[in-house]
């Protein structure tokens, strides 16, 4: 039952935690953005404790909505001092709880979705670009600390600076939640797409979990996307190149792992289960993006994956065509992460020698799947003493513990052929 309960409110609160955040926010304001993470969190651990003894609710979205009210209320009338201002909060706490459809105060063209309204905000210019990334991924997506600084190759402490500072520029510049002009979302927009890029990464390649995939996180990336996608004023080239990219990848969930959960590598994935009708979304969506006109790293990611998705095989695919695509994107985004990715391509065209310089080169020390591509890339070299360090230094490094498994399996196979042969 404990099982059952944490399963299903991990992905209850994945889905709703933002819109609670949202719901809170138009309450107490983006001044009081700490307290509104605190009743969130507080939420998630009642639902924890009180399911676990009670049984799931008959409507479990109702029921966190609910107590996140409720706790929001108590936070209030159990305030030392009750000021004006705080009084008048309650109206707009429980008209927040009521719904989470569209507010009818706001104008026809601006963006319909409570939680995406609440992404734009965090955005704010007067804070560093990283630290709006991290603040929507923690308010916003339910990410942990420690997701977080995966997604930024960080440490935790730095990531908890950011959203502290964050926080406090809120707080000491009174910065009211309010949706930015026409203007300003324009400008913000860019940010608000990356937030989404990273959360759809998290859920496609779970950091902190035993699954592979969190097909919740992806798909509210997706659904978020979407709805910038589709917004006749912000549904711009990026936004569709984003959910093209988003889509070829969905199409892929059902091969990634086998009926045991382990994890199947794209050489050996049956390409027959590929979702056929994701793939025509995907080419529909990346078609409306005009990929021959405009060039963002989503584009050209985009362009990498439709490439994989129309190979008959592993082995029929264009490697050559991936690799000037992986230069494209490396000009755009001159990254040791575009370089890692694009060494896979390098080995199939050049050799693995070439990945091999390439990545020392460019290197990624604390970051599991740079090692693993080095391992793979020295293993396919015939260098398998090295492969074999490289591969374990990546399953130190990964806190996923499927990705582990298939590590160590390697690493065995790599000491199997090492083994000196004796004499008889």
């Amino acid at each position: 039952m404990s099982a059952q309960v944490n399963e299903v409110v991990e992905h209850v609160f994945r889905q709703e935690s933002g819109k609670l955040a949202a719901s809170l926010a138009r309450a107490f304001g983006l001044q009081k953005l700490g307290v509104v993470e605190d009743i969130v969190q507080d939420t998630l651990v009642a639902a924890l404790n009180t399911w676990a003894l009670r049984g799931i609710p008959e409507n479990p979205t109702a029921w966190l909505h609910r107590v996140a009210k409720n706790k929001a209320i108590d936070w209030i009338r159990h305030r030392n001092r009750q000021s004006r201002d705080e009084i008048q909060l309650l109206p707009g706490m429980q008209a927040a709880s009521r719904t989470l459809e569209i507010e009818q105060n706001f104008l026809s063209w601006e963006i319909g979705d409570s939680q995406l309204r609440m992404m734009f905000a965090c955005c704010h210019p007067g804070i560093p670009v990283e630290s709006q990334i991290a603040l929507v991924l923690k308010t916003l997506c339910g990410f942990s600390v420690r997701e977080i600084a995966s997604a930024f190759l960080a440490q935790p402490d730095t990531i908890e600076k950011r959203l502290g500072r964050a926080r406090k520029y809120f707080r000491d510049h009174h910065v009211e939640l309010e949706v930015p002009s026409r203007e300003a979302i324009h400008e913000r927009l860019g940010v608000v797409l990356r937030s989404l890029y990273l959360l759809f990464n998290e859920g496609y390649k779970r950091t902190d979990s035993d699954g592979l995939i969190n097909r919740d996180l992806c798909l509210e990336a997706l659904r978020l996307a979407l709805l910038l996608a589709e917004h006749p004023d912000v549904g711009s080239p990026e936004a569709k190149a984003l959910v093209a990219l988003m889509t070829f990848h969905a199409a892929r969930f059902e091969t990634r792992t086998n009926d045991h959960g382990e994890i199947v590598l794209l050489s050996e994935q049956d390409r027959s289960g590929w979702n056929k009708e994701l793939i025509r979304n995907g080419f529909y969506y990346f078609r409306l993006s005009e990929p021959d006109i405009y060039t963002s790293s989503y584009h050209i990611e985009a362009a990498i994956q439709s490439m994989h998705i129309i190979a008959p095989s592993f082995e029929e695919t264009n490697w050559a065509a991936i690799l000037g695509l992986y230069k494209r994107l490396y000009s755009v985004n001159p990254s040791p992460i575009v370089a890692m990715h694009m060494a896979v391509s390098t080995s199939r065209v050049h050799g693995p020698e070439a990945a091999i310089d390439l990545l020392l080169r460019q290197p990624l020390p604390d970051y599991y799947l740079y090692h693993a591509i080095l391992g793979h890339a020295y293993e396919e070299a015939g260098r398998s003493e090295e492969a074999a360090g490289a591969y374990k230094r990546a399953a130190e490094l990964t806190m996923n513990s499927r990705e582990r498994t298939l590590l160590q399996e390697k690493i065995m196979s790599l000491r199997d052929r090492l083994k000196p042969v004796v004499a008889i």
